[in-house]
């Protein structure tokens, strides 16, 4: 067995729902090795350190017991996933600049993000990937595996809202 440490964000459909509410039954359904954070109105936040075969198996474990106690909660975000420069360099313990630098030297290979702007965002397992595969950098497997089923997870998510038709015309341009 590994240990996983994951937040898990949802939104509740109706704002107006106390968080309070939830925990006695979250904490019976399995979610009692999460701290759980009800600081904003209508949102819930649960920070996991989850025992489990897999990251895949922590992650749904979790989602299913939230699940099974708010039913209509919305997942918002699985972390860790999306990072910028400073998450990368905190995850990995090197500077900000180390790992600024370390992409403007390596422009070509360094993984393109998902957002570009003032900040740009990555997903945390391709940046890890890269930094172990293609940099020989000592990065911890369970990591990695947690940083691909967040990543996984936020897809999944997200792909729920796509409109078959149009994702039909995207994927044979995109392929």
């Amino acid at each position: 067995m590994q240990e996983y440490e994951f937040t898990l964000k949802f939104n509740f459909s109706d704002a107006s729902v106390n968080p309070e509410s939830y925990l006695d039954n979250l904490a019976q359904v399995g979610c009692d090795d999460a701290l759980i954070g009800i600081g904003q109105k209508g949102r819930i936040a649960l920070n996991f350190n989850r025992e489990a075969e897999s990251a895949l198996s922590a992650l749904c474990s979790a989602v299913e017991q939230v699940k099974s106690v708010i039913p209509d909660a919305q997942l918002i975000e699985a972390t860790p996933d999306f990072v910028g420069l400073s998450d990368i360099a905190e995850v990995v313990g090197y500077s900000r600049q180390n790992i600024r630098k370390l992409m403007l030297n390596n422009q070509a290979s360094f993984p393109p993000p998902i957002h570009e702007g003032s900040s740009a965002l990555w997903h945390l397992a391709t940046v890890l990937d890269w930094l172990k595969e293609g940099k020989g950098y000592a990065i911890d497997d369970s990591l990695r595996d947690l940083a691909k089923a967040t990543m996984q997870l936020n897809l999944a998510k997200e792909a729920f809202k796509l409109d078959p038709v149009i994702n039909a015309k995207f994927n044979a341009v995109l392929s």
